[in-house]
């Protein structure tokens, strides 16, 4: 049985910041409300005339990856593209991946998992690895929020919280299991898929019907968040996924080197480390300078993370992240 290991990161954030401040210009809203509730300063939104998307955002990531690797783009057999936010209804980003970077023919998988896409991901390429059906598969996760959201004082609670941004890492074969992804667990509770979603257009609110309903009060194409039931949820899969990969691996707590949490909100973040007693130095947050983005939120983490030195040979890497679905997981590795 071979083992999985990420040999290569990425990542890519517009250079567009967008300040609690700016915000404050375009809704009822103002720095120390947004600080108090999520922890968030500022993020990056694409600006308009760009040419960013999610998948070239992808790509800009993917490149820096494959580089840090050592290796080419001919070298990678698989590609997996987590995302809420695709340039197109269909098809996903994967392919314009493909075309982008002028890969091979090789294979595309698209991953609609949302904030918990990079854990998902990431567990479907350990598992393609694992059986030995590839050996180096490019895994990204990107989301371009910013064109989506409602930037109106009614909007405001869920618009303050998504930035726009990438990253990509290159997961390789090794015949060491003692390093690399040591197991990953996934869970869903779709009972509660309604209390953080976009419910249009699909084909249940398709665009001709939004169009000629002509109302201005249908929010439906915008996100719905259920802030404190997303919240209180949260905490307690966070945890419980954690766990999970802790006793899988007969680790401990005291054992985590490294935990990377999706950036949802930074109370979340903290609430976790508080309840498993963890440093400051064990738990990395970025959501201060990026917002929630989403599927690409544990990707740049782990990047930033490791390119600050935060990482390294041998660390207890924990990566876990809950969102939308509901969808949560986690992913232990030894780096």
């Amino acid at each position: 049985m071979y083992n999985s290991r990420i040999i290569g990161l990425g990542k890519y954030v517009p250079d567009n910041i967008i300040t609690n401040d700016d915000l404050s210009k375009m809704m009822d809203t103002n720095d120390a409300w947004i600080q108090e509730r999520t922890g968030i300063q500022e993020r990056r939104w694409i600006k308009e005339g760009s040419g960013d998307t999610s998948a070239v955002m992808g790509a800009k990531a993917a490149r820096i990856a494959i580089e840090r690797a050592g290796l080419t783009k001919d070298d990678i057999d698989f590609i997996v593209f987590a995302t809420l936010s695709p340039d197109y209804y269909f098809p996903g980003c994967g392919v314009q991946i493909q075309d982008i970077l002028d890969m091979p023919t090789v294979g595309a998988l698209d991953i609609r998992n949302q904030c918990s896409g990079f854990i998902y991901a990431v567990s479907v390429a350990d598992q393609f690895i694992k059986t030995g059906m590839y050996n180096n598969i490019l895994v990204i996760g990107a989301e371009y929020h910013s064109g989506g959201l409602d930037k109106s004082t009614r909007g405001r609670s869920v618009s303050v919280i998504f930035g726009d941004g990438a990253g990509a890492a290159v997961m390789t074969r090794t015949e060491d299991n003692t390093i690399g992804v040591l197991s990953s667990h996934l869970h869903s509770e779709g009972k509660h898929a309604e209390e953080l979603v976009v419910e249009g257009p699909s084909i249940r609110h398709w665009v001709p019907e939004i169009l000629e309903a002509n109302n201005e009060e249908d929010t439906s194409y915008y996100p719905y968040m259920n802030g404190q039931f997303v919240f209180k949820h949260a905490v307690v899969r966070f945890s419980e996924a954690i766990v999970e990969g802790l006793t899988a691996n007969n680790l401990q707590k005291e054992d985590i080197d490294m935990l990377i949490p999706h950036q949802a909100n930074l109370r979340i973040s903290q609430f976790i480390q508080k309840k498993f007693g963890l440093r400051d130095d064990q738990v990395f947050n970025n959501i201060q300078k990026y917002g929630n983005t989403t599927a690409a939120s544990v990707i740049i983490a782990l990047t930033e993370a490791w390119e600050e030195g935060k990482i390294n040979d041998g660390d207890t890497v924990v990566l876990a992240a809950f969102g939308s679905g509901f969808t949560w997981g986690s992913v232990i590795m030894k780096w």
